[in-house]
């Protein structure tokens, strides 16, 4: 069985299409994978670079292509009602319901899901996020040191194995970014030879 981490920050459409389409991308293959939730703006502002939305034609171009990725591969997805949101609330959520920084799958996809198939609502509108919560069941309080702590691990670990976008895939010291690295992704779990060379 080969494992592999997936590098996510909630805000991000690509990061929900690869979620959504990772057991497709995957059948037949055997692996474990490691959810880790990261914050994709440390990400970013250690490259000096700035979001999609910072540039508005890319920014327009995202919103595009990502509804037509979710439309050409059958994923149900609606953009929130205000995006780019603050990542900071679900991301502790989902970390104060993990024991090492990495969280289920089940805890990914319901996140996921409170964001990108809710029909456009706010991902941070605090009856939603209290309700998820309660769901949820964390086993910590999310505004706690310890979550805290937890995020900023993952977040300096993920930019330690040269991460510098979401969704990432680290397998062994390999490197693969984006929803179009699910492929790639496959033929790495499946050792391709092309890898060695």
């Amino acid at each position: 069985m080969q494992a592999f981490t997936f590098h996510l920050d909630f805000v991000s459409p690509y990061a929900y299409l690869a979620f959504e389409q990772l057991p497709v991308a995957l059948e037949g293959c055997s692996y474990a994978a490691d959810y880790r939730p990261v914050l994709l703006g440390a990400i970013l502002k250690q490259y000096g670079h700035a979001g999609p939305h910072g540039i508005a034609p890319k920014y327009a171009w995202v919103l595009r292509q990502t509804r037509w990725l979710a439309h050409a591969h059958g994923i149900a997805m609606r953009m929130p009602a205000v995006h780019p949101f603050d990542p900071l609330p679900l991301l502790r959520l989902a970390l104060a319901c993990s024991q090492d920084g990495g969280i289920s799958r089940h805890v990914a996809g319901r996140i996921f899901a409170h964001v990108w198939q809710a029909d456009g609502a706010d991902a941070n509108d605090a009856q939603r996020l209290a309700a998820l919560t309660r769901e949820l069941a964390p086993r910590l309080d999310p505004a706690s040191p310890e979550v805290k702590a937890l995020l900023r691990a993952n977040t300096a670990r993920t930019l330690e194995a040269g991460v510098f976008g979401v969704p990432a895939f680290t397998v062994g010291q390999d490197m693969l970014w984006g929803f179009d690295a699910l492929p790639m992704l496959r033929a790495r779990l499946l050792q391709d030879a092309w890898f060695a060379g």
